[in-house]
């Protein structure tokens, strides 16, 4: 892997180690506007609150906005990172039980902050959903889950050794060992590159992989998996119905069987 992505990646796992208690707020630097991502995520079984935001500021001055401001108020804040291409800033509000963070890049002339709201004394579940599978030659993965109901939805993002074709008949067969049939498949082209889209689903549930080339030998692969077979999320009825006709059909048959 080049020392690009090694960067990224290591970037991105600060992130999971950066996140939100019920109603407290996510940092936010003045003069811009932040952008929620999702609404209470979990990541790494950790619930989290995070939002992006652009500002023509360069790098260091934000970092030392947000570290001048919560040593300010007597948090705990430590700074990584070189302040010029990249900085993670992230303050510890003890009496709370929460972590305030920042992740920072420079990108296309611009300062691109990552705001992160985390809740150090609450653990989520940590089952991930059948549907968002794990092939051989994967680099690194992260996995990222909403707490919204109806039709809740998690997601993995993952960075796999092989080619585009490689990967999509992997992920395919691990799928399809799950009792998940194709629905359909797209290609589109994105700089130059051929982008896949895979769509997944069994009775109640659908998957959509998304895979991408990064360089020579290595795909990028995001997946979404919501519990129902509907890509918006929202539960079907005629699945939902379905699915409860069979259960009181095996519950009746037990009874019988009892007899």
């Amino acid at each position: 892997m080049s020392s690009s992505l090694a960067r990224l990646c290591a970037l991105l796992l600060t992130v999971g180690a950066l996140a939100a208690h019920a109603q407290q707020e996510l940092p936010v630097y003045p003069g811009t506007v932040h952008t929620r991502i999702g609404n209470d995520l979990v990541i790494a079984g950790e619930y989290y609150r995070m939002a992006y935001f652009t500002t023509d500021d360069p790098l260091e001055k934000v970092a030392d906005y947000f570290t001048r401001h919560w040593r300010s108020q007597g948090y705990p804040t430590a700074v990584d990172g070189d302040l010029e291409n990249e900085a993670v800033v992230s303050a510890l509000y003890t009496r709370e039980g929460l972590q305030r963070g920042v992740v920072l890049r420079r990108h296309l002339g611009k300062t691109v902050g990552f705001t992160v709201l985390r809740d150090l004394w609450v653990s989520a579940p940590r089952n991930s959903a059948p549907g968002l599978v794990k092939v051989e030659g994967m680099l690194f993965t992260q996995d990222l889950a909403t707490r919204d109901a109806p039709g809740g939805s998690q997601n993995r993002s993952s960075l796999v050794q092989g080619n585009l074709e490689d990967v999509r008949q992997r992920v395919t067969q691990e799928l399809e060992k799950q009792g998940y049939q194709p629905v359909r498949q797209g290609a589109m082209k994105l700089g130059g590159e051929t982008q896949l889209t895979l769509e997944h689903a069994r009775k109640g549930e659908q998957v959509v992989t998304t895979l991408r080339p990064v360089e020579d030998g290595l795909t990028a692969m995001v997946q979404m998996w919501v519990g129902s077979d509907r890509p918006d999320a929202m539960p079907n009825d005629a699945a939902v119905r379905e699915s409860r006709e069979a259960h009181e059909r095996g519950q009746r048959a037990a009874k019988e069987g009892k007899k």
